[in-house]
């Protein structure tokens, strides 16, 4: 009976490497559904098997299942998520069929939420996207334009030009414990800061269409 190497790569990664040198080519194999031993490897958390899959036998990290989910959609450790991310340069944006990215599926699925915290970092530190409108620097995307004389960011506000624009300071109070706040990158608080915005611009055009009325 043919050694299963799928079944190697869950129970005995030591075997498996040595099969693998008698032929090489089972290496980049996937199965039906198109899983693949780097998948495996992945899954069972077997670090030294991954990096021989992709340094010694040149496996793409970034296969794909039937469902266009790569390896990194099936890790269950931050160690893992690692080493493909950090050491092998997997994919950290891929997404699959549904059109979600490994950290957005493992969010979800909440079984791991501290490998969802380390690729939302890792994605952070490529200067990835995030969703909600958050970049992964930090900035917020998708707002409507602040004030004249103030730029928005994370926890901070500043003039643009000292002579612009007088900010209103009940505006930048409300912004400051706005960013302070540790929801500040949620739905919930992006909308109350996309909220305190357009506020703000409502009331800076009502003011100017008073003070030319008053001019004509």
């Amino acid at each position: 009976m043919a050694t299963n190497p799928y079944l190697l790569a869950a129970d005995n990664p030591t075997a498996l490497l040595a099969l693998l040198r008698e032929s090489p080519s089972l290496a980049s194999g996937q199965d039906e559904h198109g899983y693949s031993l780097v998948h495996a490897a992945a899954s069972y958390n077997h670090l030294d098997l991954l990096r021989a899959l992709s340094r010694d036998f040149q496996v793409n990290v970034n296969l794909r299942d039937e469902d266009d989910e790569t390896a990194l959609f099936v890790v269950e450790t931050v160690d893992a998520a690692k080493v493909l991310v950090e050491e092998l340069g997997a994919d950290l944006l891929a997404k699959n069929c549904s059109g979600q990215t490994a950290r957005e599926k493992i969010l979800e699925e909440a079984d791991f939420p501290e490998v969802a915290e380390y690729l939302k970092t890792a994605e952070r530190d490529q200067g990835g996207d995030l969703p909600n409108g958050n970049s992964a620097d930090g900035q917020t995307e998708g707002l409507p334009p602040p004030p004249e004389g103030m730029t928005v960011s994370v926890g901070t506000m500043a003039p643009v030009e000292e002579n612009e624009g007088e900010i209103d300071p009940e505006f930048r109070r409300r912004i400051e414990e706005l960013a302070e706040r540790d929801d500040f990158h949620t739905e919930a608080g992006q909308a109350e800061l996309r909220q305190l915005v357009q506020d703000a611009i409502s009331d800076r055009n009502l003011a100017d269409r008073n003070v030319r009325q008053r001019q004509d």
